[in-house]
């Protein structure tokens, strides 16, 4: 049974949090943060994907007193139930994450994604104990009726209002992939636990987050994996025509809007909001390129492929409503956000960072795209 560290004398406000997927890429930011505002974190993590172990050492090493760390999978009910037992809250951020993974292995991907969550809820229920979800952009599908223009490096959309404020959360559920029926699924889950069951759940359906920590690959983190290759001068393929575009936000306020939804929890409990960078963050494939080229110096390599399954050519958020809410700030600008993630994979070299086994991990986030 996992054993809850004693709360430390002058510090009764300190919680026993439980993360899964807490050694991924915002997992690993969001137990930071919490173990450095003296809260206790148990990161439960399979470690399955090589380099994660990385993300676990930094944490053991910055908080070894407030740090637990169980290796484990969320399909596992026993362990789940254990991890559980003294959190006061828990944060569901494991996953398996790529679209192209799920339509090779639709079975493992609906075991984790769907049957993980139920797992985790139902061992968050028999103890009341609440409940965030990370969700993703997915949920909406790839947007195939969205009237767009096409200009020089980026999709934009005909709807002047759309334009203006992104997608919001009345936009109809379509789950498009494995993938997206998954996570769409365990979204789904997670709220009629509220609403069935009175347990204090929360949604984030997060777009494309990227930042220090992050070892993207073709599959999922692209912003990661263009600054990855771009260093190491390795070419880069762009499925699609590369105006497809995102609202990118940095992981610094991901974790802010994690800590918000607990802050909140009780007032929002059975609601859904849409994470991203919003509109002033909204950046095609070939814009975020052509900086990513004057962060280096030089010309990146990039070739351009046909497009994959599921994948949505314009999602911006609509924030107006988690910023409301949740009280969020003003988002790290994209480009000063971007040349942070580019400093710190720099940092990295020879350390297990690029060019060592990270290259090849993701993180543990499905929308972290």
């Amino acid at each position: 049974m996992i054993q809850p560290r004693p709360r430390p004398p002058g510090d009764p406000a300190g919680c026993n949090v439980l993360i899964t997927g807490g050694a991924g890429f915002i997992g690993a930011n969001l137990a930071d943060s919490l173990a450095a505002a003296g809260h206790r974190v148990v990161v439960l993590d399979t470690l399955a994907r090589p380099g994660v172990e990385a993300n676990l050492a930094w944490l053991a090493e910055r908080h070894p007193a407030a740090l637990t760390a169980v290796t484990g999978d969320v399909r596992d009910a026993d362990l789940v139930a254990d991890c559980v037992t003294e959190a006061d809250v828990v944060f569901h951020l494991a996953a398996q994450v790529a679209v192209t993974t799920s339509l090779v292995s639709p079975m493992e991907d609906f075991a984790v994604n769907l049957g993980g969550t139920i797992t985790v809820l139902e061992a968050a229920r028999a103890r009341r104990v609440p409940l965030i979800f990370a969700s993703t952009n997915k949920v909406y599908g790839n947007l195939p009726n969205l009237p767009l223009t096409a200009a020089d490096d980026a999709y934009v959309p005909a709807d002047p209002e759309l334009r203006r404020w992104g997608i919001g959360e009345r936009q109809p559920l379509d789950f498009h992939t494995p993938y997206g029926c998954s996570k769409g699924g365990a979204d789904q889950y997670v709220l009629d636990y509220a609403r069935s069951f009175g347990i204090p759940t929360a949604v984030l359906r997060m777009s494309c987050i990227y930042g220090p920590r992050q070892m993207g690959t073709e599959d999922q983190g692209w912003v990661a994996h263009f600054l990855i290759s771009a260093i190491a001068g390795r070419p880069i393929s762009i499925y699609g025509d590369g105006r497809q575009v995102r609202d990118v936000l940095h992981v610094s306020d991901a974790v802010t809007a994690y800590r918000a939804a607990w802050e909140r929890i009780e007032s929002i409990a059975g609601q859904a909001f849409n994470l991203g960078g919003g509109p002033s963050n909204a950046v095609s494939l070939r814009q975020v390129l052509a900086h990513i080229e004057t962060l280096v110096g030089r010309p990146v390599d990039h070739r351009f492929s046909e497009w994959r399954a599921g994948d949505q050519r314009y999602y911006v958020s609509d924030t107006r409503r988690a910023q409301s809410v949740l009280g969020l700030p003003v988002p790290t600008p994209w480009r000063r956000g971007v040349s942070d993630l580019a400093a710190w994979l720099t940092s990295t070299r020879g350390t297990g960072g690029i060019g060592g086994p990270g290259d090849r991990y993701t993180s543990l986030m499905g929308a972290g795209e």
